[in-house]
């Protein structure tokens, strides 16, 4: 949902000159498959072994009942990802400038409570704002 919801403002974000892109721990075939069900207009990309999501410290591994509660329900992240970490990243919306200074960190460990359209758009025009002389 959240995708969709960053799709819906796409428009917006490149006019304000930024690009959008998303990272997950899928295999790349499941991540392209997803980007072209969810008809998104931005880069999906995977982030193996959820490398890059350890180095920024947002990976959690699954207890043992919650391994169990998706199997149950038929979600298995051993294929979807490729391995068999039961690992899953953190949510997280990152805005980075041209010289790779994160801007804005929106980070919570509640899976349901992700950055809104609005304020990653106030933040990308922020930054349009500061490129102007």
């Amino acid at each position: 949902m959240q995708l969709r919801a960053y799709q819906d403002v796409l428009p917006e974000i490149r006019a304000a000159g930024a690009e959008l892109v998303a990272v997950s721990p899928q295999l790349p075939d499941g991540s392209l498959t997803f980007a072209e069900t969810n008809a998104l207009g931005f880069e999906v990309l995977s982030d193996l072994d959820n490398r890059v999501a350890r180095e920024y410290g947002l990976v959690w591994r699954l207890p043992p009942p919650l391994v169990e509660l998706y199997r149950g329900r038929g979600i298995d992240l051993t294929e979807a990802n490729g391995n068999d970490a039961w690992e899953l990243p953190i949510p997280a919306t990152f805005v980075v400038d041209r010289p790779g200074v994160i801007r804005l960190a929106s980070v919570d460990v509640d899976y349901r409570n992700r950055l809104e359209p609005s304020a990653l758009l106030a933040a990308v025009r922020g930054l349009a704002g500061d490129a102007e002389p």
